[in-house]
């Protein structure tokens, strides 16, 4: 699995950010050839410290093919300039080739 991982750090308002990444940004997401998982999840620390990363959304393609393709398509662009419409705190975002130790 190649997946792209999109960490948002803390946004100015957090209500606003769910709001928008459900209604505006997903829909958006859902449509990038060849995404086969796109999952979401807000972090929360183990320690009580600020974590790093208010959400991190996962976006899996079954191969390195359909990664390229997808990170190349239009509805990529158009996914990736939506970002600035709602990541108020800034974004990192990186590709990694998953290896499943479990599961």
């Amino acid at each position: 699995m190649h997946v792209v991982s999109v960490c948002y750090r803390q946004p100015t308002d957090p209500a606003a950010f769910d709001d928008y990444y459900a209604a505006t940004h997903t829909p958006l997401a859902l449509k990038v050839p060849g995404l086969v998982s796109f999952t979401t999840g807000n972090c929360r620390s183990l320690d009580r410290s600020e974590p790093p990363y208010y959400m991190v959304a996962r976006l899996g393609f079954e191969t390195a093919e359909s990664l390229k393709t997808g990170l190349t398509s239009p509805e990529m662009r158009a996914a990736g300039a939506d970002v600035a419409n709602f990541a108020t705190g800034g974004v990192t975002m990186y590709v990694q080739e998953e290896n499943v130790i479990v599961g």
